[in-house]
Protein backbone atom coordinates (compact mmCIF):
# COMPACT_ATOMS: atom_id res chain seq x y z
CA UNK A 1 0.00 0.00 0.00
CA UNK A 2 1.40 3.50 -0.76
CA UNK A 3 1.71 6.39 1.38
CA UNK A 4 -1.48 8.53 2.25
CA UNK A 5 -2.77 11.63 4.08
CA UNK A 6 -5.41 10.80 7.08
CA UNK A 7 -7.44 13.17 9.26
CA UNK A 8 -8.61 11.96 12.54
CA UNK A 9 -11.80 12.88 13.77
CA UNK A 10 -12.31 12.06 17.57
CA UNK A 11 -13.47 13.97 20.74
CA UNK A 12 -11.98 11.94 23.48
CA UNK A 13 -8.43 12.18 23.77
CA UNK A 14 -7.50 8.39 25.06
CA UNK A 15 -9.61 6.40 21.94
CA UNK A 16 -7.75 9.39 19.83
CA UNK A 17 -4.08 8.73 21.49
CA UNK A 18 -5.26 4.92 20.94
CA UNK A 19 -6.25 5.62 17.33
CA UNK A 20 -3.32 7.33 16.28
CA UNK A 21 -0.86 4.25 18.41
CA UNK A 22 -3.16 1.64 15.76
CA UNK A 23 -1.76 3.94 12.90
CA UNK A 24 1.65 3.71 14.42
CA UNK A 25 2.07 0.36 14.91
CA UNK A 26 -0.12 -1.47 12.31
CA UNK A 27 -0.30 1.41 9.68
CA UNK A 28 3.36 3.49 9.08
CA UNK A 29 1.81 4.32 5.45
CA UNK A 30 -0.48 6.76 7.15
CA UNK A 31 0.73 9.96 7.92
CA UNK A 32 -1.58 12.08 10.00
CA UNK A 33 -1.59 15.38 8.64
CA UNK A 34 -4.19 16.56 11.27
CA UNK A 35 -7.00 15.41 14.11
CA UNK A 36 -10.14 17.39 15.34
CA UNK A 37 -12.40 17.34 17.88
CA UNK A 38 -15.66 19.46 16.03
CA UNK A 39 -16.89 19.71 12.76
CA UNK A 40 -15.59 23.63 13.29
CA UNK A 41 -12.28 21.94 13.59
CA UNK A 42 -12.26 19.50 11.12
CA UNK A 43 -13.25 21.82 8.11
CA UNK A 44 -10.64 24.30 8.89
CA UNK A 45 -7.96 21.46 8.76
CA UNK A 46 -9.43 19.95 5.67
CA UNK A 47 -9.59 23.68 3.98
CA UNK A 48 -5.43 23.63 4.67
CA UNK A 49 -4.71 20.41 3.34
CA UNK A 50 -7.17 17.64 1.89
CA UNK A 51 -6.15 14.04 2.67
CA UNK A 52 -6.83 10.58 1.51
CA UNK A 53 -8.95 9.07 4.67
CA UNK A 54 -10.89 10.58 7.14
CA UNK A 55 -11.10 8.39 9.63
CA UNK A 56 -14.05 9.72 11.73
CA UNK A 57 -16.04 9.15 14.85
CA UNK A 58 -19.99 9.99 14.80
CA UNK A 59 -20.51 11.11 18.41
CA UNK A 60 -18.98 14.04 18.47
CA UNK A 61 -19.93 16.64 21.68
CA UNK A 62 -22.42 14.20 22.37
CA UNK A 63 -24.14 14.42 18.97
CA UNK A 64 -24.39 11.57 16.42
CA UNK A 65 -25.78 13.94 13.83
CA UNK A 66 -22.87 15.74 13.40
CA UNK A 67 -21.03 13.05 12.52
CA UNK A 68 -23.11 11.85 9.82
CA UNK A 69 -23.20 15.57 8.55
CA UNK A 70 -19.37 15.56 8.20
CA UNK A 71 -19.57 12.52 6.18
CA UNK A 72 -22.09 14.06 4.07
CA UNK A 73 -20.37 16.93 2.92
CA UNK A 74 -16.89 15.72 2.61
CA UNK A 75 -18.46 13.45 0.02
CA UNK A 76 -20.26 16.05 -1.52
CA UNK A 77 -17.33 18.23 -1.50
CA UNK A 78 -14.32 16.19 -1.67
CA UNK A 79 -15.71 13.18 -3.72
CA UNK A 80 -12.47 11.74 -4.01
CA UNK A 81 -11.82 11.47 -0.27
CA UNK A 82 -12.20 7.74 1.62
CA UNK A 83 -14.86 8.56 4.85
CA UNK A 84 -14.21 5.23 7.19
CA UNK A 85 -16.43 5.33 10.00
CA UNK A 86 -14.82 4.23 13.46
CA UNK A 87 -17.51 4.55 16.18
CA UNK A 88 -18.27 3.45 19.56
CA UNK A 89 -21.96 3.73 18.41
CA UNK A 90 -22.49 -0.42 18.55
CA UNK A 91 -26.33 -0.46 19.26
CA UNK A 92 -27.32 3.12 16.87
CA UNK A 93 -28.48 0.40 13.74
CA UNK A 94 -30.28 3.28 12.25
CA UNK A 95 -26.75 5.84 12.90
CA UNK A 96 -25.70 3.13 10.66
CA UNK A 97 -27.83 3.58 7.88
CA UNK A 98 -27.78 7.14 7.75
CA UNK A 99 -23.95 7.44 7.73
CA UNK A 100 -24.18 4.34 4.68
CA UNK A 101 -26.28 6.88 2.83
CA UNK A 102 -24.19 9.68 3.61
CA UNK A 103 -21.09 8.06 1.54
CA UNK A 104 -19.69 6.42 3.63
CA UNK A 105 -16.84 3.78 2.74
CA UNK A 106 -17.48 1.66 5.44
CA UNK A 107 -18.24 1.28 9.54
CA UNK A 108 -15.63 -0.42 11.83
CA UNK A 109 -17.27 -0.54 15.48
CA UNK A 110 -15.13 -0.04 18.06
CA UNK A 111 -15.51 -3.06 19.51
CA UNK A 112 -13.68 -6.62 18.81
CA UNK A 113 -10.74 -6.53 16.54
CA UNK A 114 -11.48 -3.36 16.20
CA UNK A 115 -9.57 -1.02 13.41
CA UNK A 116 -7.33 -3.19 11.15
CA UNK A 117 -4.54 -3.05 8.62
CA UNK A 118 -6.76 -5.06 5.64
CA UNK A 119 -9.55 -2.74 6.49
CA UNK A 120 -7.81 0.16 5.85
CA UNK A 121 -5.76 -1.40 2.52
CA UNK A 122 -9.44 -2.25 1.49
CA UNK A 123 -10.67 1.12 2.01
CA UNK A 124 -7.98 2.31 0.36
CA UNK A 125 -7.86 -0.17 -2.58
CA UNK A 126 -11.19 1.76 -3.99
CA UNK A 127 -13.34 -1.15 -1.55
CA UNK A 128 -16.46 0.03 -0.48
CA UNK A 129 -18.89 -1.26 2.08
CA UNK A 130 -15.83 -2.51 4.42
CA UNK A 131 -16.84 -3.62 7.58
CA UNK A 132 -15.27 -5.04 10.75
CA UNK A 133 -17.03 -8.52 12.53
CA UNK A 134 -19.21 -7.31 14.83
CA UNK A 135 -21.09 -5.13 12.16
CA UNK A 136 -20.90 -7.95 9.42
CA UNK A 137 -22.55 -10.82 12.23
CA UNK A 138 -25.47 -7.98 12.45
CA UNK A 139 -25.77 -7.77 8.73
CA UNK A 140 -25.62 -11.39 8.57
CA UNK A 141 -28.49 -11.88 11.06
CA UNK A 142 -30.99 -9.10 9.64
CA UNK A 143 -30.37 -10.50 6.02
CA UNK A 144 -31.03 -14.20 6.94
CA UNK A 145 -34.47 -12.82 9.25
CA UNK A 146 -35.22 -10.93 5.75
CA UNK A 147 -34.70 -14.05 3.47
CA UNK A 148 -36.74 -16.35 6.06
CA UNK A 149 -39.57 -14.10 5.86
CA UNK A 150 -39.35 -13.35 2.51
CA UNK A 151 -39.48 -17.60 1.93
CA UNK A 152 -42.36 -17.74 4.66
CA UNK A 153 -44.21 -15.20 2.72
CA UNK A 154 -44.08 -17.02 -0.94
CA UNK A 155 -44.75 -20.25 0.37
CA UNK A 156 -47.92 -18.81 2.42
CA UNK A 157 -49.11 -17.23 -1.12
CA UNK A 158 -48.75 -20.45 -2.70
CA UNK A 159 -50.58 -22.72 -0.04
CA UNK A 160 -53.50 -20.29 0.10
CA UNK A 161 -53.52 -19.21 -3.77
CA UNK A 162 -52.84 -15.88 -3.10
CA UNK A 163 -52.77 -13.45 -6.43
CA UNK A 164 -51.56 -10.25 -6.90
CA UNK A 165 -55.28 -8.72 -6.32
CA UNK A 166 -55.73 -10.86 -3.08
CA UNK A 167 -52.49 -10.01 -1.85
CA UNK A 168 -53.40 -5.67 -2.69
CA UNK A 169 -57.34 -5.98 -1.33
CA UNK A 170 -55.45 -7.62 1.89
CA UNK A 171 -53.17 -5.00 2.47
CA UNK A 172 -55.14 -2.09 1.82
CA UNK A 173 -57.53 -3.47 4.25
CA UNK A 174 -54.89 -4.04 6.75
CA UNK A 175 -54.44 -0.55 6.37
CA UNK A 176 -57.89 1.04 7.07
CA UNK A 177 -59.11 0.79 3.65
CA UNK A 178 -62.77 0.63 2.98
CA UNK A 179 -63.94 -1.17 -0.21
CA UNK A 180 -64.94 2.01 -1.64
CA UNK A 181 -61.12 3.23 -1.43
CA UNK A 182 -59.63 0.13 -2.72
CA UNK A 183 -62.04 -0.60 -5.48
CA UNK A 184 -60.68 3.46 -6.87
CA UNK A 185 -57.00 2.67 -6.83
CA UNK A 186 -55.53 2.34 -10.24
CA UNK A 187 -55.36 -0.65 -11.44
CA UNK A 188 -57.84 -2.33 -9.38
CA UNK A 189 -60.46 -3.70 -11.92
CA UNK A 190 -63.04 -4.47 -9.14
CA UNK A 191 -65.69 -2.74 -7.94
CA UNK A 192 -67.34 -2.78 -4.46
CA UNK A 193 -69.78 -6.34 -5.49
CA UNK A 194 -66.07 -7.59 -6.66
CA UNK A 195 -64.27 -7.09 -3.76
CA UNK A 196 -67.18 -7.91 -1.35
CA UNK A 197 -67.12 -11.42 -2.93
CA UNK A 198 -63.40 -11.83 -3.65
CA UNK A 199 -63.54 -11.19 0.74
CA UNK A 200 -65.99 -13.89 1.12
CA UNK A 201 -63.33 -16.42 -1.10
CA UNK A 202 -60.38 -15.02 0.99
CA UNK A 203 -62.34 -15.93 4.27
CA UNK A 204 -63.02 -19.16 3.24
CA UNK A 205 -59.12 -19.75 2.37
CA UNK A 206 -57.97 -18.31 5.37
CA UNK A 207 -59.86 -19.75 7.92
CA UNK A 208 -60.39 -23.37 6.03
CA UNK A 209 -62.07 -24.14 9.59
CA UNK A 210 -64.01 -21.65 10.56
CA UNK A 211 -63.46 -19.08 12.80
CA UNK A 212 -65.22 -20.72 16.37
CA UNK A 213 -68.68 -19.96 14.74
CA UNK A 214 -67.34 -16.24 14.91
CA UNK A 215 -68.14 -14.43 11.99
CA UNK A 216 -64.92 -12.50 9.99
CA UNK A 217 -64.90 -9.06 9.38
CA UNK A 218 -62.26 -7.04 7.46
CA UNK A 219 -60.28 -6.43 10.25
CA UNK A 220 -59.87 -10.25 11.33
CA UNK A 221 -59.22 -11.29 7.62
CA UNK A 222 -56.40 -8.20 7.13
CA UNK A 223 -54.99 -9.70 11.02
CA UNK A 224 -55.32 -13.14 9.66
CA UNK A 225 -53.31 -12.38 6.78
CA UNK A 226 -51.08 -10.69 8.87
CA UNK A 227 -50.53 -13.97 11.19
CA UNK A 228 -50.13 -16.20 7.84
CA UNK A 229 -47.61 -14.22 6.96
CA UNK A 230 -49.07 -13.40 3.19
CA UNK A 231 -48.66 -9.71 4.49
CA UNK A 232 -45.49 -8.15 6.18
CA UNK A 233 -46.25 -5.64 9.11
CA UNK A 234 -43.07 -3.86 8.57
CA UNK A 235 -44.01 -3.29 4.74
CA UNK A 236 -47.51 -2.18 4.45
CA UNK A 237 -47.61 0.26 1.99
CA UNK A 238 -50.26 1.83 0.62
CA UNK A 239 -50.30 1.80 -3.54
CA UNK A 240 -50.63 4.69 -5.87
CA UNK A 241 -54.06 5.81 -6.08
Amino acid sequence: MDNFKIIIVEDVPLELKGTEGILRNDIPEAEIIGTADSDASYWKLIKQQQPDLVLLDLGLGGSTTVGVEICRHTKEAYPMVKVLIFTGEILNEKLWVDVLDAGADGIILKTGELLTRADVVSVMGGKSLVFNEPIIKRIVEVFKHTVSKQTARQEAMLDYEIDEYDERFLRHLALGYTKEQIASLRGMPFGVKSLEKRQNELVQKLFPNGNGGISVNATRLAVRALELNILDVENLRADEK
